[in-house]
This record gives structure tokens, sequence and C-alpha cells, in this order.
């Protein structure tokens, strides 16, 4: 699933490609550094990495590097980096121009940064994971707050990825938990593709998304152990996020790996950077996104599309009116967000009319594809009790009055198709907006 080996057609009509070489993971494998290097023939590295993942990785990587003799510079941020502007200046100043090659020591952030500097650098680019939190180990996009908003950067995708299980079962448990959380948005994301797809005609590949689903089989399968620091669930939740990001190079679309549960989490993220709100860990907001989906999913089973009442909503839909509020709720970071439509015209009366006709034709198949691929809430919430993941916004200090507006403004922060743009297309956003905050979200 991982390497660009195969540049056969696939049935999708694409020829699938990822930049990744090598996916080294295992006991003790990060003592095959030093040969990835050697192998690629890079004359100096640059190790870019936090105080903790330092700690973590870094120093064994620093001393394997001396001992081989390998000539490197590093940067280590005093405290973990937010992933803004200022993150990137930092890393950019201290790059030593000599270093051909970019290694991050780390996990999401440095990663990000790392993939960042490498594109812009012109370097290449490799990582030490230090914990299975997050899926863009394979990408090549860096999720970055910019101008206070959460945005998707092109950037480098990494030709090695080390995973030493040895290093990453020691994550803090809240980064393997966030891992695995991660990986249950697979469940919202592969539904929401497939809808889409009918929807509004887009692209959509059937072989990379069962990859997605039997990489997330194996991790649900392995969650019992996940507590307990287990290898083979760590190896399973690590090995996942890696195919996950590789999905979506294949696809060419983060659409394989994310959906209206992410759009959660950027939200409540840009909410944080602009009105100083606390969140959580990416993964375990994208978990309780993802139980917040299921649940909305399984009222949306039970409705019947009503042409008229659709057609009704979106004419008298006051988009300026909307546009206010998003203002409000997201301050500077509805900037973009509003510009966006601009260029999408998704509430273009006409767009909206030829998107209902489809959701009409087609919903027997769109109820069957959310009853296929996403389970229950109670499933859901049962799962994350099992590996101690919050289910609620309440657990890191969020009130769940903000959910509904939180639901209705995922609708615009992408160009993607997702639940709020259906609930909006059926005419019925409000109400399922109202479903978001009850006593105990999804479950």
């Amino acid at each position: 699933m991982y390497l660009n080996h195969n540049e056969q057609i696939c049935a999708c009509g694409k020829v699938h490609q990822c930049a990744l070489e090598r996916v080294i993971v295992g006991k003790g494998v990060l003592a095959q550094l030093p040969e990835e290097i050697r192998r690629h023939g890079y004359r100096k590295v640059f190790v870019l990495a936090d105080a903790n993942t330092f700690a973590a990785a870094g120093e064994h990587v620093q001393a394997l590097l001396a001992k081989e003799e390998i000539p490197f510079a590093k940067y280590v941020y005093a405290n973990s980096p937010e992933p803004d502007e200022a993150a990137v200046g930092a890393a950019v100043m201290h790059f030593d121009r000599a270093c051909d090659l970019v290694l991050a020591v780390g996990s999401g952030v440095i990663g990000d940064i790392s993939k960042i500097l490498a594109s812009v650098s012109g370097a290449a680019y490799m990582i030490v994971a230090t914990a299975p939190s997050m899926d863009g180990y394979a990408s090549a996009t860096s999720s970055m707050t910019r101008n206070g908003l959460k945005v998707s950067i092109p950037s480098k995708s990494a030709g090695v990825i080390i995973g030493d299980v040895d290093i990453l079962k020691n994550a803090p448990m809240e980064m393997l938990v966030s891992g695995l959380g991660d990986m249950l948005a697979k469940y919202i994301s592969i539904a929401e593709w497939r809808i889409s797809h009918i929807v509004t005609g887009e692209y959509y590949c059937e072989t990379v998304a069962d990859a997605i689903r039997q990489s997330l089989a194996k991790c649900v399968q392995n969650a019992d152990g996940l507590l307990q620091r287990d290898e083979i669930a760590v190896q399973a939740v690590f090995e996942g996020l890696v195919a996950a990001g590789a999905a979506m190079s294949y696809a060419g679309t983060s659409r394989p790996a994310s959906g209206v549960e992410h759009y959660f989490s950027h939200l409540w993220d840009m909410r944080g950077v602009e009105f100083g709100e606390k969140v959580s860990t990416h993964g375990i907001q994208c978990a309780v996104g993802t139980l917040i989906a299921a649940r909305l999913y399984e009222g949306m089973q039970q409705i019947s599309p009503d042409r008229e009442k659709g057609l009704a909503y979106a004419q008298g839909f006051d988009k300026q009116a909307w546009f206010a509020e998003l203002a409000a709720f997201l301050g500077n970071g509805a900037d973009d967000m509003i510009a966006l439509d601009a260029k999408e015209q998704k509430y273009a009366v006409e767009k909206h009319a030829e998107r209902l006709e489809r959701i009409i034709e087609h919903w027997d198949v769109l109820t069957e594809i959310m009853k296929e691929e996403i389970p229950t809430a109670a499933f859901i919430a049962a799962l994350l009790d099992k590996i101690g993941c919050p289910k609620t916004v309440e657990a890191w200090g969020l009130s769940s009055e903000i959910l509904p507006m939180t639901f209705k403004s995922t609708k615009d922060i992408r160009d993607k198709y997702v639940l709020s743009r259906l609930a909006f297309d059926l005419g019925i956003l409000e109400e399922t907006a109202a479903l978001c905050s009850g006593e105990e979200q999804g479950a």
C-alpha cells in the first residue's frame, strides 16, 4: 500500500503515486537510520525537533549520526511549537544551507513544519516518528494555521519513515489515544467520499478506500492493548496512520482520511487561536467529532428527502447574514472561508437544485452507504470508553453550546462535500445542528 513501485493504471482510472520509498517499522529499527542516509548519499543532515521529541528520540539520533561521522546541524524548539508562521520562520532562519536532508524527529507539528522547510529549501525529507498520534506522516501536505485559518499547505512527502516501536510505545498515553482517534475518523471520511461521488461527481477510488478500511479494522481489533502499550496495538495504529497518509497521496486528495469530523477539530483549533479557548490533541478532537457525526448520520438515515423543503431552504438562505454569524463565531479566521465561496459558489440555487435532485434520486443508495461504512454511535462510544478517550468537548473545557454553530460552520471550511452540506441541501441544517448538543454527544 505504501510505496510508489506500481505504475499500473488502477480500476479508478488513475496511476496512483506516492513519494515514499521506505517505511521501516519495528523494534529497534532506529539503528537503520545511518544506513538510510548513506544509501541516498546525503552530505549533511538538518535535524529538527522540540524539547520533548529530542528527549524521546533526538538524543539517540544525534548519537547515531555522531558515531557514524555523518555531518549534521540541528534546531530544537525550546517548547512545543504551534503550527503557524512563527514556527516555520524559526525553522527557516536556523536552517543550515549546506544540509541536503531535513530529518524531522517528532510527530504532527514537527513533521508539518519539516515538510514545509524541505519544500522551500529543496532538501530531501525523512522523519523519525516519536508517537503514533496522527495521519500526516506520509502525506504531502502540512496542516497549519495561517492568518487564523486552519489550512492544508502543499509541502513535501517523506521519502523514508522510521517508526521504532520501542520509541512509539513510550509516547504519552494521550498521543497513543489520539492516534487511534484519528484512525476512527476514517469511518466518516470513506462514507462521505462515497456520498460526494454520487452527489457531486467527485472522483472516488474503491481500491484506496478498501485499503483504509483494512487498516482501520486492524486498529480496532487491537484497540484493547493500547492502554497497556502493547507493541502489536501500537504498531497497528502507526501503520494505519502511515497508510492513511499514503492513501491521500494516491488519491490526490485528503478524502480517504478526513471528513466532517476533522472540520470539527479544525474549527475548535481556530477558536483556540482566535479566542484562547481550550483545545485537545487533533486525534482526540477528531474522535469526539466522529462520535457526533455517527449520531447525526444515524438520524439522517431516518428521514425522507422533501424536494420542496430543500428548494425553499436554499432559496431563502441569507448568505450575507450567515457570513456575519460566521465572522462572529470565528473572528479573523472566517475571512478566507467567506472568500472561498466566491470561487466555489456552493450556495448558488441552480447548483443546489442539481445536487438535491441527485440526492433524492439516489437516497436509498446514500443511506445504505451510511449503514455500511459508519458504525453506530453506541459502538464508537464504547470503543472510546475502552481506550480512555474523551467523548465530549466538556472533557477539555469547551461548552457543548458551541456545537450547533460548529457543525453549521463545517460546510464552509473547505470545498469538500460533507454531512453539513448534505443537511443544507436537504433543508434540514438547523434541526441537524440542534442534535449535536445532547446530554452526551453521540452516545
